[in-house]
């Protein structure tokens, strides 16, 4: 079905983990954590930490990782974010896991065009 007259759209699931792989870090990154990012939501297991820093450093890439690209794009197969300080050996791998089915009518601003809301939808 052709995904333009239905109004959905797919977006990956994403894994956002710190790595360190025997770098040393400056900053208090903790190998293994990480984030989920489902839709616009950012979803944290308790006991995770991120620095605000260098979760700021990740967050521009994330909705672009979220999205179908090119195999030959960098964003298709550069993973890993450094962590801000030029110091720090920590990294951030964003892994993209299933897709996830949105439409537009459930994600627009305009009123002419909105649905129920994605996050209310799921409560049903």
């Amino acid at each position: 079905m052709d995904q333009g007259k239905t109004g959905e759209f797919w977006l990956y699931d994403l894994k956002v983990e710190t790595v360190l792989d025997g770098r040393t870090p400056v900053c208090r990154h903790i190998e293994g954590d990480s984030f989920r990012v489902e839709g616009e939501t950012l979803v944290f297991e308790p006991g995770t930490h991120i620095s605000m820093y260098a979760l700021a450093a990740v967050l521009p890439l994330l909705p672009v990782r979220q999205r179908m690209t090119d195999p030959n794009d960098w964003v298709s197969t550069d993973a890993e974010v450094a962590c801000p300080d030029p110091h720090c050996g920590g990294r951030f791998r964003i892994t993209r896991l299933g897709k996830r089915r949105f439409t537009h009518a459930a994600t627009t601003g305009l009123l002419e065009a909105r649905g129920e809301a994605y996050w209310q939808a799921d409560k049903s």
